[in-house]
């Protein structure tokens, strides 16, 4: 036989499971803002990139539906970039390999 080790096998991956059980808890924990148009839209949104509030400049919301509509979008992105950012930083401390452009 080959020697392979079965159960050092599934030693590593109950290990690996509880790191990515660490991580999901950690992330679903962390909570970032992105914001556009100077302010106007602000999104909030957790690590599991859930979004938890929208607040929005009274004047934008009356006067520019469509421009609005691009704030928010803007906001939400700028707001998922920011989980990517923090998810490759833990996933980096994890792992000690550097990820950047992994996600």
């Amino acid at each position: 036989m080959s020697g392979f080790n079965f159960g050092q096998l599934q030693e590593m991956l109950g290990q690996a499971r509880q790191q990515y059980d660490a991580l999901r808890q950690k992330m679903a924990a962390i909570v970032v803002e992105g914001t556009a148009g100077g302010g106007m839209v602000t999104v909030r949104m957790n690590g599991e990139k859930q979004v938890l509030e929208v607040r929005l400049d009274a004047g934008v919301a009356r006067d520019d539906p469509e421009m609005l509509a691009d704030l928010v979008r803007a906001a939400v992105n700028d707001a998922g970039r920011q989980v990517d950012e923090r998810l490759r930083g833990e996933l980096g401390q994890i792992t000690g390999l550097p990820l950047g452009g992994l996600f």
